[in-house]
């Protein structure tokens, strides 16, 4: 149960697709009712060899960003009670199976009944309780998700306009998740300009390196989640 814990509250919740991002990029994007596809303006942001396509990773983007890193560790730290208070159910709830696997043929009938209907009891309790958490967080990481990508989707349009590219994919998700099967990432990949290009505009610096372990008992591992970080930006390790 403690690994479907950890696992639960690990999962990336912000499922971003780039019809939004398109949706969001046309309106900011000005319109030019006299423009054509013959105007010069056209001419400079199309290839001679025919479209070009660019690759972004948009969850990276937005939680690789300075600002998308900052927010992502404040709300870990704000679940850090309730992730407590979980870990506390578990723990009572392991105890409980251990003292069933360990007591049970001394038990008299009534003793064991009772004993496991404590347990069903607290696993429905527990798994409810984490269904709340993982919905709860998912939520507030899809609000931060969808927050900076307002303010980033308008910056991809220009970049992409400024750098000649008629068509840019989302590559968040593997295939066959995604459309995509194959690209060259060192190649037609914009995600790590427009991660600077965004922490430029929004003035948030980055985030403090994690501190150096100090040489104490070994612990758990942490449950906290991590946000997807590009490659480009120096990111905390997963």
């Amino acid at each position: 149960m403690k690994s479907k814990f950890m696992s639960i509250l690990l999962a990336v919740a912000a499922t971003l697709t780039f019809s939004a991002l398109a949706q969001t990029g046309s309106a900011a994007t000005p319109s030019h009712p006299a423009a054509t596809p013959a105007t010069p303006a056209a001419a400079t942001t199309a290839p001679a060899g025919g479209l070009k396509v660019g690759t972004i990773n948009i969850q990276e983007a937005i939680f690789g960003s300075n600002e998308g890193q900052r927010d992502i560790q404040a709300l870990q730290k704000k679940f850090e009670p309730k992730q407590a208070e979980l870990k506390g159910q578990n723990d009572e709830l392991e105890q409980l199976k251990k003292q069933l696997n360990t007591q049970q043929d001394k038990l008299n009938q009534d003793a064991l009944d009772t004993l496991k209907k404590q347990i069903e009891g607290k696993q429905k309790l527990f798994d409810r309780n984490v269904q709340d958490a993982q919905e709860e967080f998912g939520s507030q990481q899809q609000d931060i998700a969808s927050r900076i990508l307002q303010k980033m989707a308008p910056m991809i349009v220009k970049y992409s306009q400024e750098n000649g590219y008629g068509m840019i994919v989302d590559t968040s998700k593997p295939w066959p998740q995604s459309p995509v099967l194959w690209w060259n990432q060192d190649a037609v990949d914009i995600t790590k300009p427009v991660v600077e290009a965004y922490n430029v505009q929004s003035g948030v610096p980055a985030p403090a390196a994690p501190a150096a372990a100090k040489p104490v008992t070994p612990r758990p591992a942490s449950t906290t989640p991590k946000p997807a970080a590009p490659k480009s930006t120096e990111a905390p390790k997963q």
